[in-house]
């Protein structure tokens, strides 16, 4: 019996798409045999990679004066590789909302002046700095953010206004699941475990004059332009993650697209952020303005019946469900592929946890 993932990565995946990889598991489109065994230097494969990239494309409306690629290491990678792409002045601006956004910022010190313009540390990351275009240096390369934040559950509701100067965003844990101007970033990179696929690719969305800007220092692999110009092919990448990825994306395009599905999202986390406003019993510290719609954290009145909840939620079927060391709690990540039954179920275990243990 499946259950109830509400894991914040790797995630749950539409069961659509995992029927339909697991009849293509041993034999890809009458190739005789897996996507996990061909070359990918074979033509099935390079149409795979190729309709990856084209859906992706279509789905966030992607202006053809950018390049998708499909790459390894983990949105993590990325902290390095952004700094390393685009240092022309040695100077970067940075937001820092969550732990993945203080990690970039930390690594980007290694290569640039990397300051911290606005910061939401002061209350324990639970709102999102409001900051504006004269808030970053004139000078500056690039200016950093990371959209949602995945363990402590907020979400930008703006795009930072930055002049020229180009905006990077770490869309790990949101890509996908509402709709945005591409044209307002310079960068968008997303580890594709949270809302697009298995654990292994990573998606960067870079722009065509941005990609000739990299230090000499910069690894040959973590160069952008290495990639784009081998259409993710200079090595042998991440086919598996790519392949269900590819379903994903095809399976999002016939349930209506992006904007389909974040009225669904919106939907799932109104109804579960509503329960707990409503309860006196949980608690979400988030500012409501930044709630993010794909991981909700709560807490109880204590830490040993947040214990107990995450325990007696498991033999009910809803697992993954334990927050983040760094907050505690809980926390549901309802991302696309979480059914609203799903967060119906969540809802109604709650209501007799809290009958219960009140």
């Amino acid at each position: 019996m499946r259950v109830y993932n509400f894991s914040a990565g790797p995630s749950m995946l539409p069961l659509p798409v995992l029927e339909k990889v697991q009849a293509n598991l041993i034999d890809y489109n009458g190739t005789g045999m897996s996507v996990m065994e061909m070359s990918h230097r074979s033509k099935p494969y390079q149409e795979i990679n190729d309709k990856a990239e084209s859906l992706l494309r279509e789905l966030l409306r992607v202006p053809d004066n950018y390049d998708i690629i499909f790459v390894q290491g983990g949105g993590s990678t990325q902290f390095e590789a952004v700094p390393l792409n685009l240092t022309v002045n040695g100077k970067a601006d940075y937001i820092v909302t969550g732990n993945f956004a203080k990690k970039a910022f930390k690594e980007a010190a290694k290569y640039t002046d990397a300051r911290c313009v606005a910061s939401s540390e002061d209350k324990n990351f639970t709102y999102i700095p409001r900051v504006k275009a004269e808030d970053f240096r004139k000078d500056a390369d690039y200016v950093h953010i990371c959209f949602n934040n995945t363990i402590y559950g907020s979400h930008y509701n703006y795009v930072p206004e930055t002049g020229d100067i180009p905006l990077v965003a770490d869309m790990s844990s949101s890509i996908l699941s509402e709709e945005i101007d591409v044209s307002k970033f310079g960068v968008i990179y997303a580890g594709a475990q949270k809302n697009v696929g298995p654990a292994g690719v990573t998606i960067v969305i870079v722009r065509k004059d941005l990609q000739d800007r990299a230090l000499p220092i910069c690894p040959t692999m973590l160069k952008w332009k290495t990639q784009t110009e081998k259409k993710s092919l200079y090595n042998t990448p991440p086919c598996w993650s790519t392949y269900v990825a590819m379903e994903v994306f095809a399976y999002l395009k016939e349930c209506g697209g992006v904007k389909a599905m974040h009225e669904t999202d919106v939907a799932k986390a109104a109804m579960l952020y509503d329960f707990i406003d409503n309860s006196s019993f949980y608690t979400n510290n988030v500012a409501k303005e930044d709630r993010s719609i794909m991981n909700v954290p709560f807490v109880s009145p204590s830490p040993e019946l947040d214990a107990k909840f995450v325990a007696e939620a498991a033999k009910a079927g809803l697992v993954s469900i334990k927050g983040h060391r760094l907050v505690g709690g809980m926390r549901a990540s309802i991302y696309n592929a979480m059914p609203v039954e799903g967060v119906k179920a969540l809802i109604e275990f709650m209501k007799k946890f809290e009958k219960e243990n009140a």
